[in-house]
């Protein structure tokens, strides 16, 4: 694929896996918590953070970072956590200080973490193309 078609297609790809990384999290943790896991159920969780994640994707475009790297990833999980933790709050959902330390720890591992994998198999592919 050419590079000008994998920068084009950057933004869904990213908008899509945060989305889905945002919904797992919140699927999981309903799940966990033994609360419904139907699609009323998750949004109600997931929602806020929907919002954090669109606002960080939205700072990551206007300071022009390609969507897929690392340092975008940092931005995402930070603007995700912070802005859903705040609406969570202001809606009168829990933010329980341990809901507060694995949101920040799971969506970090999500959010980053297949940006980084990204990143891994890229440098991997790169290192074995020099030998």
């Amino acid at each position: 694929m050419p590079l000008t078609s994998r920068r084009r297609n950057a933004w869904p790809a990213a908008v899509g896996a945060d989305v889905v990384a945002v919904v797992v999290f919140a699927t999981i943790g309903r799940a966990n918590h033994h609360e419904g896991v139907s699609l009323p159920g998750v949004w109600h969780t997931a929602w806020p953070f929907l919002v954090g994640t669109a606002l960080g994707l939205a700072v990551t475009a206007y300071a022009r970072i390609a969507p897929t790297s690392v340092r975008a990833g940092v931005r995402v999980w930070v603007w995700t956590v912070v802005i859903g933790l705040v609406v969570r709050s202001a809606t009168g959902a829990g933010v329980a200080a341990a809901f507060i330390v694995v949101a920040a720890i799971v969506l970090g591992a999500f959010l980053v973490g297949w940006r980084f994998a990204l990143g891994w198999q890229t440098w991997r592919s790169r290192l074995r193309l020099r030998r």
